[in-house]
């Protein structure tokens, strides 16, 4: 069985994270998550967003939210390059919805 490795040279980079928890942190916890932005939002869910230097950084950010046993609901690296995302109108293949007779 062979292994394979990802460099560390991919993993060492600064990224821009969003980090998505169940319920709202109050805004106490700002300056525990070193510069990250809280935003609450509607749904209840909190969305911590900012820069992460690293991994371990990442991983200290993580263990960060278990210790607080707030539930994780997902970690997004973001790209900040431009959008490539098309718009659904005319769009059609597999697992595309058919827009053609949607009110609008």
């Amino acid at each position: 069985m062979s292994e394979t490795h990802a460099s560390t040279e991919d993993h060492d980079e600064p990224g821009l994270y969003e980090i998505r928890l169940k319920g709202h942190l109050d805004a106490r916890w700002a300056d525990w998550f070193g510069g990250l932005t809280i935003t609450l939002e509607d749904n209840g869910d909190t969305l911590l967003t900012g820069s992460v230097i690293d991994q371990a950084a990442l991983h200290g950010l993580l263990k960060k939210v278990r210790d607080l046993g707030v539930p994780l609901l997902s970690v997004i690296c973001v790209d900040p390059g431009p959008s490539t995302t098309l718009p659904l109108r005319g769009l059609r293949g597999a697992g595309q919805a058919d827009t053609s007779d949607v009110k609008q």
